[in-house]
């Protein structure tokens, strides 16, 4: 079995769903006691999220770049980001590192791709869903086309994100409000819609909706699971 890598702590509370998908997937691999090897390094995300809403993100990048570099050295044979909004830094993160990067937008787009998605809805941050960093990624190297809500639906997830699931406060109204601009995005003709933060997982479920539901953070950590038991490079490594 290989060491898994992960770069969490953005926030803790979605790593600790990392941690927890990843020994499941193990487990059930498996079986009797078997859990993951994993070589876990935590940001203070109060540092990060400061970083992020000043646009510097040359920091973020040093900051992660630092930790990726402590996690190979703790016997990491593959890196994980347990973030969707800091893959805007992968590319320098995987610049300082020898290791292989499990980038979450390849994993999330294999999964897209194999179920037959051609036209995605996206939830995320305001950085995921304005920039192109994700979706450009999803779009050229997968061809799926993907649809954001307008800017005023991308300023309130992203409020709810930062003030409210990150502090781990499920609301309701919160709930109904992604609700609704799921069913928005399958007016716009998304045949799917990515929860594209690891934290949106913890508000809504597909039980919640009839759109197809794609949770980065399940489709990341079982791409690791796969990749730690196997000796096999997929789409999803880069």
């Amino acid at each position: 079995m290989k060491t898994i890598g992960m770069l969490g702590g953005m926030s803790w509370e979605s790593t600790s769903s990392y941690y927890r998908f990843v020994n499941e997937g193990i487990k059930q691999r498996l079986g009797g006691l078997h859990s993951a090897r994993i070589c876990l390094y935590s940001v203070d995300f109060d540092e990060i999220e400061q970083l992020q809403h000043a646009g510097n993100w040359a920091a973020t990048a040093d900051i992660l770049s630092r930790a990726g570099k402590r996690v190979q050295a703790g016997g990491a044979d593959f890196l994980m980001i347990c973030t969707n909004t800091m893959h805007k830094v992968a590319p320098e993160v995987e610049a300082a590192i020898d290791i292989p990067l499990l980038h979450i937008a390849d994993a999330t787009a294999a999964e897209l791709s194999k179920d037959g998605i051609t036209r995605v809805g996206l939830l995320g941050t305001r950085f995921t869903m304005e920039q192109d960093f994700y979706k450009g990624r999803v779009q050229e190297r997968f061809g799926i086309e993907v649809v954001v809500p307008d800017s005023q639906r991308q300023q309130e997830i992203h409020r709810i994100i930062y003030e409210e699931l990150c502090l781990g406060s499920i609301e309701q109204a919160s709930r109904q409000y992604y609700l609704d601009t799921i069913e928005a995005l399958a007016s716009q003709g998304a045949e799917a819609v990515i929860l594209g933060c690891t934290e949106i997982a913890m508000l809504i479920a597909q039980q919640d909706t009839k759109v197809p539901l794609y949770d980065t953070t399940a489709i990341h950590c079982q791409a690791a699971v796969e990749l730690a038991l196997n000796d096999l490079t997929t789409d999803a490594v880069t």
